[in-house]
């Protein structure tokens, strides 16, 4: 009878650890953009940037690792695939600067977020990501 019990009570608490642990776990990319660019009207320069994914998964975040510029985005589903691990920035090119479309973070993927070069004077696109 005692055994029984102290399996009923460890149960619950060993599954509670382990979905604390990998909850509060953060995974962390960073990214080496070798240009500059705008997102939401601010000039964000070259160098290296941090991609991560808040704990409840809503959210993604841009952090910049040689500056004080930090971005918060809401994220929903995008490709079908809920295995795919790759983070890659979308990027759209007009006369030589670089506006910030969309991050992707596995599965999931931002709306467009440089909504004043939707106007079609996009000259091309560039991705980085892992």
């Amino acid at each position: 009878m005692r055994s029984i019990l102290q399996k009923l009570i460890l149960a619950p608490a060993v599954m509670a650890a382990a979905a604390l642990a990998t909850t509060s776990a953060q995974a962390e990319t960073t990214v080496n953009l070798p240009f500059g660019f705008n997102v939401g009207g601010t000039y964000c320069p070259a160098g290296r940037y941090a991609i991560e994914q808040d704990t409840t998964g809503n959210f993604v975040r841009l952090i910049g690792k040689d500056t004080s510029k930090s971005f918060n985005w809401v994220i929903g589903p995008g490709a079908p695939d809920p295995t795919d691990k790759k983070i890659v920035l979308k990027f759209d090119e007009t006369g030589g600067t670089h506006a910030l479309r969309s991050i992707q973070y596995g599965s999931m993927i931002t709306s467009r977020l440089d909504t004043k070069t939707s106007g079609g004077e996009v000259s091309g696109q560039r991705s980085v990501g892992r």
